[in-house]
This record gives C-alpha cells, sequence and structure tokens, in this order.
C-alpha cells in the first residue's frame, strides 16, 4: 500500500514549493516505508510513499507514459491489470514494469476518464496529463482507500491519502466545520465527504474529481458507480450457494498475488473465518493467521479463531489485549487527523500490529455485515418498519412517543426490559428510526451536549441531513435500504477507515475480497430474504459455507470487535475521563455545555446510565482538539449542504 499527495495550482501563480511537498509526503512515510518520489511541473506537484508489494524492483512512483506526459501518483491494487495489459499492448501502449501502475496511466490514455470503470480493485490516485493541463482524481467503488482535498486561501488544491498531509502545508487553516462536529457526535465519524476541518473535504467512494485551468470552471466530484439492489423475493437453490462460493473463492484467489508474504486476520465471526477457509482451499502452504484475545471472556472471541484456524490448518498467531491498553487514546487522535469514535479501533491496531510481524499483506472479512446483512440492527429495523406499517404516523408518532417519554432509560436492567429506545424508534419515520439506532447520541443527549453558542453556529443543521440525502437514491425494501445507507456511511467512514489507518500505521496492506465490487454487485440481487431470513442474518452466505465451516462457528451468537468500556471508564480510566472531558480543552473551545458534560460523566461513573459511548466520542475530541486544533478556535457558519465544489479560477 502507498500514501500519495499533491498541490494543484490552477493559475500557475507561483512555483511549487518542493518543501512544502516534501513534508507532506514525508509525513505519509509509514504508508510507504521503502520508496519515495516527487513530480514537479508548472502549477503542480505530485508525491508519493511506496510499500512494495508487486514488482518489487520496479513500479517507482511517481510513474509515466512513454512519452511523460502523464504521470501517476496511485495507492492500492489493481487485481485485474494483467488482463488490462493485455489488452493495452494490442492497442500499442508500451509498459516498462509489470506492476499495476503503470496500467493506470495507459488506460488514462486509451479510455480517459472512463478508465475507473475497468479498474478492479482498490484504489485512490491522482493523475497529471500535461497536454490537457489537467489533476485526475479517482477514488474506488466502495471507498477502501481514502483521498482527502482541500483548498487554500489563495485558490491552490492540495490533497493527501491522510488529512495529515494538508495539515503540513503552512497555508491551510484548522477552522472546524461546526456541522461536521454535530456529525461526529452522531455517527461517531465524519461521513463522506465532509472533513472536520472546513476547507476540506473526503473524496466519496465511486467519485472522480477533475480540476483543469479553465477560468471560471467549478470542479465538481462526479460519481461513476453506484450500488443496485433487486427488491423481488426468489427461492434459495443449491445453484445459488455455489455460485456464491465460487465467486467469494475468486475474489479471495486474486487478492492472494503478492511477492511479499502475506496472510489473514481471524476473529472467529463468519466472515474472516469465511474468507480464510477460502484461502486455506487455495494455498498449498498453511495460511499464516492472527488474532487478538480479551481477558474479560465477554468480548473474547480468540476460542471460536483457535477453532477455525485448527479446522483449516492455519499458522495461528494470539496476542491479548491488556485491560489497561487505553494508553493508544493519544495515538489513534494522531492516526485518524480527525475526531473518531469507534473504540474497536485499539484491538484493530494491536491485530495489524501482530500481523505485521509476518506478513506484509492481510487478508480480511471487512464488508460481510452491510452485504450480507449481519448487523442486529438490521432485524431490529425490519421489525420496527412491520409496526411502523400497521399504524399511521399521525396515530403512531404521539402514541409512541409518549410512552417513550414515560418509560425510563434502564441501562441497569435486562435486555429485554430496556424498551425506552425502541419506543422511541417506532414514534419516527423510517429515517429517522434507524437514524436513532445508528446515533452515538442520539437527540435528546445531543441536544444538550452543545452550548447556545454553538447551536447558533450550526444554523439549524442536523446530522440526520447525511442520511437524507443518501435516502433519496436508496431502494424501497426496508432492508436494502439500511444497507445501502451503512455502505455509503459507516462502511466507508468507520469500518474501512479505522482498517486504513490502523493498517498503515504499520505498513501492513490490508485486502478486502468481501468487497470486490464484483461480488458485492452479484450479492445485492440476491432477494433480501436470503440475507435475512427470520431472525437468521447472512442466512445465505452462512448456509453457503457449511461446507467448509463448522456449524458452531456459522451459528454462534455476534459479538463483535469490542472493547469494555463502560468498565474502563468506572476503573482504571476513572480519573483520566474526568480530567479530560471536564479539564480545560473542551471548556475553552466554547463548545460544550459543561454542566451537562459533568452529569453524564457522573452520571455513567455512580452506575446510573452507561454513557460510555458517548464518554468515550468526548474523550477522542478532546485528544483530537488537542493536538491538532488547540489555540486555533473555530469560525463560520454550518453549512448543511456537502462541501463546495473547488473553484479553478
Amino acid at each position: 500500500m502507498c500514501g500519495i499527495a499533491g498541490i494543484f495550482d490552477p493559475r500557475q501563480a507561483s512555483a511549487i514549493d518542493e518543501g512544502v511537498l516534501r513534508a507532506m509526503n514525508e509525513v505519509q512515510r509509514h504508508r510507504g516505508p521503502d520508496d519515495g518520489g516527487l513530480h514537479v511541473d508548472a502549477g503542480v506537484g505530485l508525491a508519493h510513499r511506496r510499500l512494495s508489494i508487486i514488482d518489487l524492483s520496479s513500479g517507482h512512483q511517481p510513474l509515466y507514459n512513454e512519452d511523460s506526459t502523464v504521470a501517476v501518483v496511485y495507492n492500492g491494487e489493481i487485481y485485474n491489470f494483467e488482463d488490462l495489459a493485455r489488452e493495452l499492448k494490442q492497442r500499442g501502449h508500451q509498459f516498462r514494469t509489470h506492476c499495476d501502475t503503470e496500467v493506470i496511466v495507459h488506460a488514462w490514455e486509451e479510455w480517459g476518464e472512463g478508465c475507473v470503470q475497468r479498474f478492479r480493485g482498490m484504489f485512490a490516485f491522482a493523475l497529471w496529463d500535461s497536454r490537457r493541463q489537467l489533476l485526475f482524481l479517482a477514488r474506488d467503488r466502495l471507498g477502501i482507500k481514502p483521498l482527502y482535498y482541500g483548498t487554500l486561501p489563495d485558490g491552490k488544491v492540495v490533497f493527501g491519502s491522510e488529512l495529515k498531509a494538508l495539515l503540513q502545508h503552512p497555508e491551510f487553516t484548522r477552522d472546524l466545520d461546526p456541522a461536521a462536529v454535530e456529525e461526529y457526535f452522531a455517527y461517531g465519524y465524519v461521513p463522506e465527504p465532509r472533513t472536520i476541518f472546513a476547507n476540506a473535504a473526503k473524496l466519496e467512494p465511486g467519485h472522480t474529481l477533475t480540476l483543469t485551468r479553465d477560468a471560471g470552471r467549478a470542479a465538481t466530484p462526479v460519481q461513476y458507480w453506484d450500488m443496485r439492489f433487486a427488491d423481488s423475493s426468489a427461492t434459495r437453490s443449491a445453484d445459488m450457494e455455489e455460485e456464491l462460493v465460487t465467486r467469494l473463492r475468486e475474489a479471495v484467489r486474486i487478492r492472494m498475488i503478492a511477492d511479499v508474504p502475506l496472510g489473514a486476520f481471524l476473529s472467529g465471526g463468519v466472515d474472516s473465518s469465511a474468507v480464510v477457509a477460502m484461502m486455506a482451499g487455495l494455498s498449498e502452504e498453511s495460511v499464516n493467521t492472527c488474532a487478538i484475545s480479551f481477558g474479560d471472556p465477554a468480548f473474547n472471541e480468540a476460542k471460536y479463531a483457535a477453532r477455525v484456524a485448527e479446522h483449516c490448518r492455519t499458522d495461528h498467531h494470539v496476542e491479548q489485549v491488556d485491560a489497561d491498553d487505553y494508553g493508544l487514546v493519544d495515538r489513534l487522535a494522531e492516526l485518524y487527523d480527525e475526531p473518531y469514535a469507534d473504540s474497536s479501533a485499539m484491538p484493530t491496531y494491536r491485530v495489524c500490529e501482530l500481523a505485521r510481524k509476518r506478513v506484509t499483506v492481510a487478508l480480511s472479512g471487512d464488508g460481510g455485515d452491510e452485504n450480507f446483512a449481519g448487523y442486529r440492527r438490521y432485524r431490529w429495523h425490519t421489525y420496527e418498519e412491520r409496526l411502523r406499517g400497521w399504524l399511521p404516523g399521525g396515530l403512531r408518532k404521539p402514541l409512541f412517543g409518549a410512552a417513550a417519554r414515560l418509560y425510563p432509560k434502564a441501562d441497569w436492567a435486562p435486555k429485554v426490559l430496556r424498551a425506552k429506545s425502541t419506543l422511541q424508534s417506532l414514534a419516527r419515520n423510517s429515517i429517522e428510526g434507524y437514524f436513532h439506532s445508528v446515533s452515538v447520541l442520539g437527540d435528546p443527549l445531543r441536544s444538550r451536549l452543545f452550548s447556545p453558542a454553538f447551536r447558533r453556529r450550526l444554523a439549524g443543521h442536523h446530522a440526520i441531513d447525511v442520511l437524507m440525502r443518501h435516502a433519496d437514491s436508496a431502494p424501497g425494501d426496508p432492508l436494502s435500504m439500511v444497507q445501502y445507507l451503512d455502505i455509503k456511511t459507516y462502511l466507508p467512514g468507520d469500518i474501512l477507515t479505522k482498517v486504513d489507518r490502523a493498517s498503515m500505521a504499520h505498513s501492513l496492506e490490508v485486502r478486502v475480497p468481501i468487497l470486490d465490487h464484483q461480488f458485492v454487485e452479484w450479492v445485492a440481487q440476491l432477494p433480501p430474504d436470503m440475507k435475512l431470513s427470520g431472525r437468521e442474518g447472512k442466512a445465505v452466505f452462512k448456509s453457503s459455507m457449511r461446507a467448509y465451516l463448522p456449524d458452531d462457528i456459522l451459528y454462534r451468537p455476534k459479538m463483535g470487535f469490542a472493547v469494555p468500556l463502560a468498565a474502563w471508564f468506572r476503573g482504571p480510566l476513572r480519573d483520566r475521563v474526568r480530567k479530560a472531558i471536564l479539564g480545560p480543552t473542551l471548556a475553552q473551545t466554547g463548545m460544550f455545555d459543561m454542566a451537562f458534560l459533568r452529569k453524564l460523566v457522573d452520571q455513567h461513573q455512580t452506575g446510573r446510565n452507561d454513557h460510555s459511548a458517548a464518554l468515550w466520542a468526548l474523550l477522542m475530541f478532546e485528544a483530537f482538539y488537542r493536538r491538532s486544533v488547540a489555540g486555533q478556535g473555530m469560525s463560520g457558519q454550518a453549512d448543511p449542504a456537502p462541501p463546495p465544489a473547488v473553484k479553478a479560477v
């Protein structure tokens, strides 16, 4: 895997500062410790850090076409590059290397902006065409690889694989986007296309951005791919299950091509176990597998990973995450560059650290829950949708709303008695209900979190607008709709961001066969009731894997990759939480109601309520702000629309 960065001056007002470009490149050295390179032309600079995976002896970047009029810097893997190279050679293109990067420049010459449609893989790249005087940025269909871009006060555009590259430019301002803050405390991450900074954005998955020197032309990201779900019902067949296995095996096979040691993450869950089972069947040698264990049995899946490792005869390695592994808090703030509140980033960081001791490439099972409806919240959403269908909104909203207000918040009670959240959700429409189920801090808490001054800055912006924007393109089936929403938001914003930063921190490449776009497109055409059958999520996936994995792995209760935050915040992290959340950093921002923050901490630490998710979000925001923004302040009003187009003038 690699890191890319660059500067584009549409006016060519001054020469590109190579010192700044090098700084942007070097801050991403962890993404590519093996090699680095720059390309500087009039008004454009490209930078690259390389982690060598294929064709180790060549493939230096920036890489050029035959006459050096096209240059590319690229992060990712194009798995069909050999087929594309053969086709391009037949069309007269000359190749100097055997790496996938060179396919990009010749594909650009042959197909222009449509070249991305031909690529099968994960990628983010920047291409400079000196003949056409344009810069072309592209990101893969599902957002496996990241790409950030931002505007400077003088009109220059800067971009990079991580936000920290943009922060190296001395003219980049660190004013926060109030709308992004609202969205962070709703989702636990900042959804695409926003970033926490007002003048930077994420290029959304399945989008490209073309920047030219044409005066007055605004450059707006263009979508080249989207998900299409089938809403029809069909009868499950053995042929369909066989095809699923065949397609998954092929997606795994093309991701096992590497000139460096290769292995896999193994949690003992269905997704990673299925990937490992396919790898074991394709490999003549034992597959290297890595797992993390926890001392708390409520969070520990290590025994299931060991069961799969034994079944598939892998070379298995396990390390335990200590109960006091919370020293990673500041490290995570450094890695993610913007607030990020998924606590499973901690064990993910550790499993990547473990894997890198033995391999350079690891396959993961990410994407299985989104593709095959594995999250419990999908089941609850479909239940709630049936109830919503029985009562008209005019009756349902006041009825369930009143019941929710009267029902106590009983975090201490058995799950069956914790009905308040369900009642609140039933009082809402479909999108409002799903937003309520995925929120880190729901509307009642978030409405009290911010100070009056900050709420004025929000100018009425509400985080649900993120889902509403995508809902316009979502399928009509209730299950497919929420899968689509997650694929547009949670998958790239949380899951894939977590894995990219944790793996790149250790110079480890992670490949995700379940997110092969051809496999994803095929799975999307399966009827919803094959994915969620009654109470059984991933139904067709599990039944397809029965010939390869034991039933006690496929049909055990889902655990997830979590850490015991609630206990940490009442025990070993008790003082740190109070100091960070109630200390001067958050108070000086002027963004928060400090009396309410004290109430959250007190209620949690006395055991009255479980506010662990909210406290972790605040803890990570404090660490981010203290590290990246302290003393900078905020400016600007919230803009409920996506970040504005980049204008080339």
